[in-house]
């Protein structure tokens, strides 16, 4: 089985950091995507760089508080 436990701020937190370091880069690949388009008419309409920046920002404050908790 998994010897993972949520309850643990420390385990939570270092795993909140990943999902949101993941979904960072999803955005940068989605924003570059974006960039590189053919049909300049087709935007879309999700604020890519807002969510790179805030999803990083974040990412790098559970990341020092997961080592600070540990």
């Amino acid at each position: 089985m998994s010897d993972l436990d949520f309850t643990d701020p420390g385990t939570f937190l270092w795993a909140a950091a990943g999902v949101l370091f993941v979904l960072a880069a999803t955005a940068a690949v989605a924003e570059h995507r974006r960039n590189r388009r053919r049909h300049l008419d087709r935007v879309g309409w999700v604020p890519w760089n807002l969510i790179q920046v805030l999803s990083f920002m974040a990412s790098v404050v559970a990341l020092a508080l997961a080592i600070k908790a540990g």
